[in-house]
């Protein structure tokens, strides 16, 4: 009688025989030791049976699963290895229609491996699915989900295991694990869309939070070079590898979801204030996405911007930041199609932080009333600026003239409302809102070069442009003057006329000059005297310092070069005299160092067109003055006032004639050239127009007094001039009222005719309507018998009858014309 253990052993060896060949020949690769590995002949038969029966694989991956499940279960880590080496290998040998099922097994097989809390299961597993998410399949799946897939590899991307290396081994097959997920499914449009905000807001801050770790480097260029062996080993390397393939797969309709959990992040975490980090990310972004989805990056960022409005000023600060970075980058592209929506949603902002900055808070929803730092909203201030000429610098000619005219749009302009605010805080916004928005102004135009200055400044802009340097306010008078020079410098020569003094021989500055097309001179034609009035009126400000003489110099100079012909040359010198009889003129309150300014500022201005005239006799009597000033009255040049310590006088004596500039000797000089004697003996007098009135130089309390004379036309005598009307505040109030009226009147008047030819009888309208046209009829009359009647005969008149005398017609040929009327 057999033992029990026989009778096992018969019935093993009985029932092995009878075993399904696929399990056989499974069970032949695994050793007896486990430290042996797998054995490969029996591998290789394995793989050639599946290959030549694939409807056998899927029974092959379910037992192999079943085998895996029961060692990992028994902890026989070994054989957990072979049997994942042995998947691995049939998986990349096999390519069939039959593979769908393997694949289900597969897949359960590394989900139990993910779902262990061994630290070497994980990493095992986590390998096997990236060489499974290399493998092109060659039909598709409509069941497969990889959801388990994205969430256990975000968590192992946050891994906090104590062991710092086996901590970072995790991190870094979590983001390895991520990164066969978006390979496997990005391009397979039958898989549940990775793309999804389900899937992003875990894929995304899981990248982000590893990317942070090795924050302290930088990014590198939009083509990143190969890492060394040591930098692959680093899971921020990794990170940003596998962030940079993310987004350079994202399509148009996906940047919105890739970029809404990265904003996400640095708000929960605090990251804007830093600024390095949020910037690093975004470089990263905008290298790696196409090109042409650029502004949809910008978009985004201008939308969580306007959204952060009443956050703290550092963090809108670090979103503008990187603003200005990511506009650098995309270049072109950054903008978009709407152009004028970028630039309004940061002069909005710029608007909130001066208002915030002169309130000292701002209601905050969450947090109640927030106090607000100075220094930090000017520091954001200025970013905003600094990003708005960044954004301006991307865009073509056209775009830019238009931009300009949209910020100039948005600045207050002086003397719109007729009563002052209630108190001083309203006109103090303003004075902020027009310095920051003319600075801003001053960022859009710097470089911006227009071979056409009618099209560059045209008058929507230059009008309200020109009415700030009416203001009383330095400041904003030398930013118009900063704009207006950028704007007329096209050849780069604003360099050279950076300060102000006496040039002995303008060549060694090599000016590029052109010629002056016939653009620019219907520009002067229009603009010129507008030009030549707000020069002059600025030399007359008591608040003009050297940075204003500078720019006016600058100004001055430009002009000459860029916009000159002849006529615009005489009309320079007239102008630069005219200074020299203001900083002259006893009735002007000028300060003793505006008057030196003023000498010095035409003395140098009349040394540099002298020069560019090139007119031997011109220069002559300039250079004599100036060599007269060196000699007694030094502080009436430039070398002796516009320096940190100016060495002029106390009080100004009334200088004598041969330190002058005299207008008759500059016009007997450029006369004998050809140039146009009878403009350069009319001294130059600014012309006073209604900007004075809108600019409300002065308090509303105070009478603005207009002398304006209006020339007779009707007169014979040229010399009569109607007396001079001095407007008051009154009058002008009384006009406004009188026109109101009138309007009034003429709008009754034009009922009652309306009323009456609806109810009047029809016999009245007629006679009405009769009564004009025969006098119509006779006027007609009048003007025939004029122009019709035959000019007087000069052989004398007839008489008619009752003693009435009528003129003969006689023909030409007949008449008789005195000896100095023929030829």
């Amino acid at each position: 009688m057999y033992s029990l253990t026989q009778q096992t052993s018969v019935c093993g060896c009985c029932c092995g025989a009878f075993r399904p060949r696929y399990k056989r020949l499974v069970d032949n690769i695994f050793p007896e030791d486990p430290e042996d590995g797998l054995v490969k002949a029996n591998m290789e038969k394995l793989t050639f049976y599946a290959l030549s029966a694939p409807e056998k694989l899927d029974r092959i991956g379910a037992y192999l699963s079943e085998r895996l499940s029961r060692d990992v279960a028994r902890h026989r880590y070994g054989y957990v290895c072979i049997a994942m080496e042995a998947l691995d290998q049939l998986l990349m040998a096999c390519h069939c229609q039959s593979i769908n099922l393997f694949v289900e097994s597969f897949l359960k097989m590394v989900r139990k491996l993910l779902e262990s809390d061994k630290p070497n299961l994980q990493i095992l597993g986590t390998n096997s699915f990236v060489k499974f998410a290399n493998i092109e399949e060659d039909t598709p799946s409509y069941h497969r989900s990889y959801d388990f897939f994205v969430s256990r590899f975000s968590e192992m991307c946050h891994s906090s295991f104590e062991d710092p290396d086996v901590r970072t081994k995790i991190r870094m097959a979590g983001i390895k694990g991520l990164q066969g997920v978006v390979r496997k499914t990005v391009n397979d449009e039958l898989q549940a869309n990775i793309w999804d905000p389900q899937h992003m807001d875990k894929i995304v801050p899981s990248l982000l939070f590893n990317l942070q770790s090795g924050e302290g480097t930088e990014s590198r260029s939009p083509s990143p070079l190969q890492a060394s062996e040591k930098e692959k080993e680093s899971p921020a390397e990794l990170t940003e590898r596998c962030f940079r393939e993310l987004l350079g797969r994202a399509a148009y309709g996906n940047i919105k979801n890739a970029v809404t959990p990265v904003l996400m992040h640095l708000d929960n975490h605090c990251l804007w204030e830093g600024k390095s980090f949020a910037v690093r990310c975004f470089k990263i972004i905008m290298y790696s996405i196409q090109s042409q989805h650029s502004h949809l990056v910008i978009q985004q960022l201008l939308g969580h911007l306007d959204a952060n409005s009443k956050t703290s000023a550092t963090v809108r600060a670090g979103i503008v930041e990187v603003l200005l970075e990511a506009a650098a980058i995309a270049a072109s592209g950054s903008v978009g199609p709407t152009v004028l929506e970028v630039f309004n949603t940061l002069l909005r902002q710029l608007k909130l932080s001066v208002d915030y900055a002169l309130t000292g808070s701002y209601d905050c929803t969450t947090m109640g009333t927030r106090t607000i730092k100075e220094h930090e909203e000017r520091q954001l201030q200025e970013a905003v600026i600094k990003t708005i000429g960044s954004f301006a610098n991307t865009l073509p000619t056209y775009q830019r003239s238009e931009v300009m005219l949209f910020i100039m749009g948005k600045i207050p302009i002086p003397g719109m409302h007729l009563m002052p605010p209630p108190s001083g805080s309203g006109s103090e916004t303003d004075r902020m809102i027009q310095v920051m928005l003319l600075k801003s102004l001053r960022q859009v135009t710097s470089g911006f070069q227009s071979t056409n200055m009618l099209t560059a400044l045209p008058s929507s802009f230059l009008d309200p442009l020109l009415s700030f340097a009416l203001l009383e306010d330095a400041h904003i008078r030398l930013l118009v003057l900063e704009i207006l020079v950028s704007l007329i410098d096209r050849h780069d020569n604003l360099p050279k006329f950076s300060t102000i003094s006496i040039i002995p021989d303008i060549s060694v500055l090599k000016l590029k000059m052109e010629k002056c097309s016939r653009q620019d001179n219907l520009f002067m034609k229009k603009h010129a005297q507008q030009l030549y009035r707000h020069i002059y009126l600025s030399c007359k400000e008591q608040s003009s310092v050297q940075p204003h003489f500078e720019m006016l110099y600058s100004l001055l100079a430009l002009i000459s070069m860029e916009l000159a012909n002849e006529e615009v040359v005489v009309d320079l010198i007239r102008l630069a005299l005219a200074l020299q009889d203001l900083a002259l003129a006893s009735e002007e309150t000028l300060r003793v160092y505006n008057r030196c300014a003023v000498h010095a500022l035409s003395a140098a201005y009349l040394n540099l067109i002298c020069q560019l005239t090139t007119v031997p006799t011109f220069c002559q009597h300039v250079h004599e003055v100036i060599e007269m000033r060196q000699k007694k009255s030094p502080f009436l040049l430039p070398e002796d006032v516009f320096i940190e310590n100016p060495k002029i006088p106390e009080i100004l004596e009334k200088p004598e004639a041969e330190i002058l500039f005299q207008q008759a000797k500059i016009t007997e000089v450029l006369g004998g050239s050809g140039y146009n004697t009878e403009r350069l003996t009319t001294p130059y007098i600014p012309q006073f127009t209604d900007e004075d009135r809108l600019s409300k130089r002065k308090s509303v309390g105070e009478t603005i007094s207009l002398q304006v004379e209006v020339e007779s036309r009707n007169s014979p005598e040229k010399e009569e001039r109607t007396p001079a009307e001095e407007i008051t505040f009154e009058a002008l109030k009384n006009a406004i009222v009188d026109s109101v009226g009138m309007e009034e009147q003429e709008r009754e008047r034009r009922r009652q005719v309306v009323e009456k030819f609806q109810k009047a009888p029809f016999e009245e309208i007629a006679a009405h309507c009769g009564a004009r046209a025969t006098m119509l009829q006779s006027k007609l009359s009048q003007i025939f018998e004029i122009t019709i009647r035959p000019p007087p005969s000069p052989s004398g008149t007839i008489t008619a009858g009752y003693g009435q005398t009528q003129s003969r017609s006689v023909p030409v040929y007949e008449m008789k014309f005195p000896d100095l009327c023929v030829y």
